[in-house]
Formats: structure tokens, sequence, C-alpha cells
């Protein structure tokens, strides 16, 4: 065995050791040294699974990448699966068994009806919201106490939850009225400031009661809406609630910081036209088949700009310096596009803009681009006027580079901008499109010009 490998046994080793209790190790860790064992000997990654206790298993299961997760349906007895999952808060368990069911249908069909009603119902109800919802990231298990209820009373109840285990991760107290309408959130370290003899509701009133209004959302609010509120609010912790104010679950920091990973990863995959799902797929040639679908756009486009440069096949081979010079004039009006495709995507994204904004964002942007153009423009067509000694060559590169950059700009802002207009992910095809913009206007103005001006 390598050092790799015995680092990450050892590792494991220690977690697994009641004794030791500075050897414990997170879920992330765990599934990390998992992965190295995975990696090096199957068999010892499989005795390693069947040791971890089903307390960290789901935690740990969902930290595994999807290739690695088939194994432990694979390896472990649904039982031990079943209650891993019973052992996760419900918006984890959730997606636990999606994950699973994506993998396998039947298996995940066999461990859901192995749960009890009580968590088949959290999930089916958290399932029902789609996947953009706060409904589908909330958590189901909160600690909430009735305005009627003495706070001794409901401290009592929060002391022993946590000794039992059924709530981690506690930081506020809800209030709920007799309806279970959510009417105050209470951070748990303002407790020792109250009277634990008196009501909820009369500890309430003697305070500063604006001072306890809670930040909710509602189930069916964006999650982009409610990621936005804990950053405005700088929250760790927001309540769910139905349309008529119905306490339903809370959403966490973590729930959070999973949604804009999970976000900004698919942006990404998405402006590199590969596919997130694919990607993370162990299957090289599901892999290579996601990528293949990008690769065969990128080609046509490709054919369209060699078709314009076709036009002008009289005029390359009349200057064949114009054939050393055209990949400049396209690769600086791809990147000036890409810049402010980035920049407006990611604006996007965070809600600084919207498609009102198209008229400001689009001067600001264009602007750039074109002082670029003329900056490099110049600079370029000194170059060429020296290199090739020819001034007009320099005329030539310089116009076109500025009109290229010009509409580079344009069309990296407005891209963006039009597919969010008609609610499409504006990273979702807006690099092929403006690959094609690019192109087919920095080789048609720069060979345009040159028919015009040289010939």
């Amino acid at each position: 065995m390598n050092q790799e490998l015995d680092e990450a046994k050892e590792l494991i080793d220690q977690h697994l050791d009641e004794n030791l209790e500075d050897g414990e190790l997170s879920p992330y860790e765990l599934a990390q040294h998992l992965k190295t064992l995975k990696k090096h000997d199957e068999e010892l990654f499989a005795k390693y699974l069947e040791k971890l206790d089903p307390e960290i298993l789901g935690d740990v299961a969902i930290e595994l990448p999807d290739h690695m997760l088939k194994d432990v349906i694979d390896t472990l007895p649904a039982e031990k699966i079943v209650e891993a999952l019973e052992e996760l808060e419900s918006d984890d368990a959730t997606d636990l068994l999606q994950y699973i069911e994506d993998i396998d249908e039947d298996k995940a069909r066999e461990l859901f009806n192995e749960l009890d009603k009580e968590n088949q119902n959290e999930i089916l109800r958290l399932r029902s919201y789609d996947e953009d919802r706060a409904g589908a990231h909330m958590q189901t298990e909160l600690f909430s106490a009735h305005l009627e209820e003495k706070l001794g009373s409901a401290v009592a109840r929060l002391r022993q939850e946590k000794q039992e285990g059924k709530l981690e991760n506690v930081s506020q107290l809800f209030i709920i009225d007799k309806n279970s309408v959510l009417q105050y959130a209470i951070p748990l370290e303002d407790l020792i400031l109250f009277d634990f003899t008196k009501t909820l509701k009369q500890n309430i009133e003697s305070t500063q009661i604006d001072h306890y209004k809670p930040h909710m959302a509602n189930d069916m609010d964006l999650m982009q809406d409610v990621a936005d509120m804990f950053q405005e609010y700088d929250l760790n912790v927001i309540a769910v609630t139905s349309s008529t104010g119905i306490l339903l679950g809370r959403i966490t920091y973590d729930d959070i910081h999973d949604y804009i990973q999970e976000s900004a990863t698919e942006q990404i995959y998405n402006l590199a036209g590969v596919d997130d799902e694919s990607e993370e797929d162990d299957t090289l040639f599901k892999a290579g088949r996601g990528r293949a679908v990008w690769l065969g756009v990128n080609l046509l486009t490709a054919l369209f700009s060699s078709s314009i440069i076709g036009l002008f096949d009289e005029t390359i081979a009349a200057y064949v310096a114009l054939a050393v010079l055209m990949p400049i004039v396209a690769s600086m009006g791809g990147n000036t596009g890409t810049q402010a495709l980035a920049v407006t995507v990611r604006r996007l994204a965070l809600g600084e803009i919207e498609f009102k904004d198209a008229k400001s964002v689009l001067k600001r942007e264009v602007t750039i681009s074109l002082v670029n153009g003329l900056i490099f423009g110049a600079i370029m067509g000194v170059i060429a006027a020296v290199w090739f000694d020819k001034g007009m060559l320099g005329v030539v590169i310089s116009l076109s580079m500025v009109t290229n950059l010009f509409f580079a700009g344009f069309f990296g802002t407005i891209i963006p901008l039009t597919l969010r207009r008609f609610n499409i992910d504006p990273a979702v095809g807006s690099a092929v499109i403006l690959t094609t913009f690019t192109d087919a206007i920095g080789f048609f103005s720069f060979l345009g010009l040159a028919k015009w001006i040289l010939l």
C-alpha cells in the first residue's frame, strides 16, 4: 500500500476508534478518504464503508459522487441505508433518496417503502415542490413553542430533544399562535434575558416586540430570492411559512451555501457548453456524449464562419498577410465578448440587473469595448504596418478591430439579457451564440475592408 492509502486508512481508523476524541472527522473528510481507498483498493473501500455508523453514513453518502454512491447501495444492506436516511434531516434525506433514484429507481422505491410513515410524508412533501422553490430546500425539523407556553417549559423540551438527537443546529426559537401561525423568532442567546417563569407572550411584550419579528420566506418563493434575503440581512436561518403564515420549516445557512455552490457550478458548466450531470458521472461515454452535443453546435458555427472567409478567397490570395492577421481579429473580438458576457451573466445571477436595465448596462459595456478597440486597434495597426511594410494594411486591421470589439461588447451584453427576458438561463448557449457573432463580424469586417481598401 502506498503512503496516500495508508494515511487515509489511519485517519478513518482514528475516527472509528471511540476512545480517540480528537480523531473525529467531518462527513466531507470521511468522503474524501473513502475516495482514496476506492482509488487504490476496492475491497478495502467496501470494508470501511460497512464500518460506518448509520448516524453519519447518510451525511457521508451525500458527499460522494454518483459512481461511488452506486457502490454504497450495492454494498450495504437496505436496512442500514434506511436507518441512515432516517438519521438525516428531512431536506438531506430527500436529496439523498433523489440521488439514489437517479441511479436505481427500483432501489430507491424499496428504500422509501421501508421508511416509517412520518419520514415518507416529509419526503413526499418536500418533493412536491419545484427544485427552485424554497419549500424544496427547507428542513421540517425545527423547534417551536406556543405564545402561552412558559419559557421554562419550552427550554426543558428543547433540552430533551437535543439530548435525544432530534434537533441539530438550533439557533432560534420560533413562536407560534394556536393556529400554528408564526409570530416571533427569538435567538437562543436572548433567552437568558427572559423570565423562565413567565409565558413567552409575557416575556416578548415586556421587550421591544419589533426586535423579534421574524424573517420569513414563503414556501413558494424562489430560492434565489431567499438567498438574497440571507445576504441582505446577514441571516443564519429563516423560517418558511405557507401562504397563510403557518410555520412549515426552516432554511439554514448551509442550505443556502449548497444552493449557491450548485448554481455556480451549473452556470460554469453551461458557459463552457458542458452538461453538469454528465460531467459528474464517472462513465467516459456519458461525459463525452454530453460534451459532444455542444461541440456539434460549435462545429456548425465554425462552418458558418468559414463560409464567410470563403467569400473573400480572392482577396486572401492577393494578400497572404490577411491570413496571418485574421486570427488576431477573431481572438480579440472573442475575448472582449467573453468578458462582457461573464460580467453580465454574473450580475444577472446576483440579481444586480434585469432586462429593464439593458440600456445602462449596454452603454457601460459597449463604451469599455469601444475604448479597448480604439487602443488595441491602433497598437495592432502600427504592428501590422511595420510587420508587412504596408500602411493601409494597418488601417484595415485597426478599423476591423474597432468594429469587432464594439459589436463583441454589444452582443456579449445583449445576448444574456435577452435570454433572461425570455426566462432562459443566460448561461446556457450564450457562449456559442456569442462566438458565432464575433467570428462572423470579425472575419467579415476585416476581409470586407481589405477588399474595399486594398484591392
